[in-house]
């Protein structure tokens, strides 16, 4: 598979383990810290993400994985490109193990290590990171983050742009809402409400996000260099 990888910050090296795992061929990565379009003698294309439609383009086949850790400005990006959802590929790393019945979605990167069991759903442009967890009939929504060795245990629902934290956990059957952020080590015993934080054993909610800090502006995409 030729790729397009969008973004060249540490969370992207981690994808590109993923890739040379898989023996797909990397052809382009795409960063706004590029100015302009550069093909080296590799054959690896570098620039503006902006110049992805370009690169669709002349190459039909190209597939591209958005590599960015941050949540907000991966939407933000998915949304500027405006392609097709068959633009998108879902990277796997081999060790990962996942359930026949579980349904994953374009865009996501299931990391070393995961479980994703029985009836999970896992969304578009999702990261389920080193060593999580997505238990029996669990639902993780586009753009969420669930980070390295958090626990969602049995039909668990997570929304959109959710940050679940490194070694957190949520006991059967809770909610977390929408662009919300559990703390790393958190254990929730509740349901989370929208736009809010929660930390602590068992969680509580500490403060209401700002909203408009979780939608950036389409026209300010800093050079990604987000974990």
């Amino acid at each position: 598979m030729e790729l397009g990888v969008i973004g060249e910050g540490g969370h992207s090296k981690v994808i590109m383990d993923i890739v040379r795992c898989q023996n797909d061929e990397v052809k382009a990565i795409l960063d706004d810290k590029y100015e302009e379009l550069v093909c080296y003698d590799d054959g690896i294309y570098r620039g503006p993400v902006a110049s992805a439609p370009q690169l669709l383009e002349e190459n039909e086949h190209l597939k591209f994985i958005v590599a960015i850790g941050n949540n907000s400005v991966r939407k933000t990006i998915v949304t500027s490109l405006d392609f097709t959802n068959e633009s998108f590929v879902s990277l796997i790393h081999p060790s990962a193990i996942i359930s026949p019945s579980a349904k994953i979605g374009r865009g996501t990167v299931v990391m070393a290590q995961c479980t994703i069991n029985a009836d999970a759903v896992i969304g578009n442009h999702t990261i389920i990171n080193t060593g999580a967890i997505v238990e029996h009939d669990s639902k993780v929504s586009d753009y969420a983050h669930v980070a390295p060795h958090a626990t969602l245990t049995g039909a668990v629902t997570v929304h959109e742009g959710t940050m679940i934290g490194a070694g957190a956990a949520v006991i059967p059957g809770k909610r977390i809402g929408e662009w919300s952020v559990i703390g790393a080590g958190s254990t929730v015993v509740s349901n989370i409400p929208s736009f809010s934080t929660a930390v602590g054993s068992p969680a509580r909610v500490t403060h209401c996000n700002n909203i408009t800090e979780i939608t950036p502006r389409k026209d300010v995409i800093m050079s990604y260099e987000h974990g």
